[in-house]
């Protein structure tokens, strides 16, 4: 399914059918139709992160968007508590010191989780990286 052009986010970039590639929750486990960039919904000059979910006859008001920096803090917040867990510090080494952990305890859960799906989450991380790499070469 495509991402609806018509509603308060405009994508401007999509990836449709993503129900077809939903990691875990492929196919058709999911109601995730499309993800998109796209100028905000709060604010057209703002571009933000779209994921958007379908009901089966219409589109969902629990669609969630985001604005760009809060998916990159939530990435290298996923990142960082992987490292972590085999390190179990306290506080993640970001320059704001604004994140900490907030039940050691359960840090190994997030290292056992991407244990038990790296088939579907590896691969992501390393293209990311890659793309991240080839960016960070040409600016």
């Amino acid at each position: 399914m495509e991402s609806p052009k018509h509603l308060s986010h405009k994508p401007i970039v999509s990836v449709n059918n993503y129900d077809q590639i939903d990691a875990s929750y492929k196919p058709c486990d999911t109601d995730v139709r499309a993800l998109s960039i796209g100028f905000a919904q709060y604010n057209n000059e703002d571009i933000s992160l779209k994921v958007w979910r379908h009901t089966g006859s219409r589109w969902s008001r629990q669609s969630e968007e985001l604005p760009i920096h809060r998916n990159l803090d939530l990435s290298i917040l996923f990142v960082e508590s992987l490292i972590m867990a085999d390190k179990t510090q306290s506080i993640i080494s970001r320059p704001s010191n604004m994140f900490s952990v907030d039940r050691v305890e359960d840090l190994g859960k997030i290292r056992e989780y991407y244990r038990r799906n790296k088939d579907v989450l590896y691969p992501r991380l390393k293209e990311l990286k890659d793309l991240i790499g080839r960016f960070l070469s040409n600016d």
